[in-house]
């Protein structure tokens, strides 16, 4: 990759809302040369989507329940797990998927309304996942940083000193 695409690509991943023009000031290149690298990484899915991080918990009535799911599979002969990942990235409540080390082998990060409607996925769509041995939920009790932001100021926690 050369540098001024990754220059252009790094100041999107930051602040996707800057224009052309924006982006060729910042990266010392006219705004035709930034929109050239943009449409091409977006042709070539180097780009794969725009997004807004959304502090979800200050929206009155649209929280959102997250839990990471790790689950182990059965390779299957020639493709391994890439077949059982397609299959659980089909799953609208499957945010994320990633191949990972360790007892389990892969980590699903899901998205639902409620707690029982993430136990519902997992028990009744997830599970029954044809190569999929066993899973393990664990429900995100409290979102501290996303996408590299600080989701709320924690500047000003301070442990309280105990007495002895």
């Amino acid at each position: 990759m050369n540098n001024k695409k990754t220059e252009v690509l790094k100041a999107l991943q930051i602040d996707a809302r800057l224009s052309y023009e924006e982006l060729g000031k910042q990266t010392g290149i006219s705004a035709q040369e930034a929109q050239d690298i943009v449409k091409k990484a977006e042709n070539d899915k180097e780009i794969l989507a725009y997004k807004t991080v959304i502090n979800w918990e200050k929206m009155d009535g649209a929280e959102e329940v997250l839990a990471l799911i790790e689950v182990k599979t059965t390779p299957q002969t020639e493709v391994g797990f890439d077949a059982i990942a397609a299959n659980v990235c089909r799953f609208p409540e499957a945010r994320d998927v990633y191949l990972v080390s360790g007892d389990y082998d892969l980590c699903v990060i899901v998205k639902g309304k409620s707690m029982r409607q993430i136990a519902d996925f997992v028990s009744q769509k997830l599970a029954p996942t044809e190569g999929v041995q066993a899973t393990a939920t664990y429900f995100l009790m409290k979102k501290y940083k996303e996408d590299g932001h600080i989701v709320d100021n924690y500047d000003d926690v301070r442990r309280q000193m105990m007495m002895l």
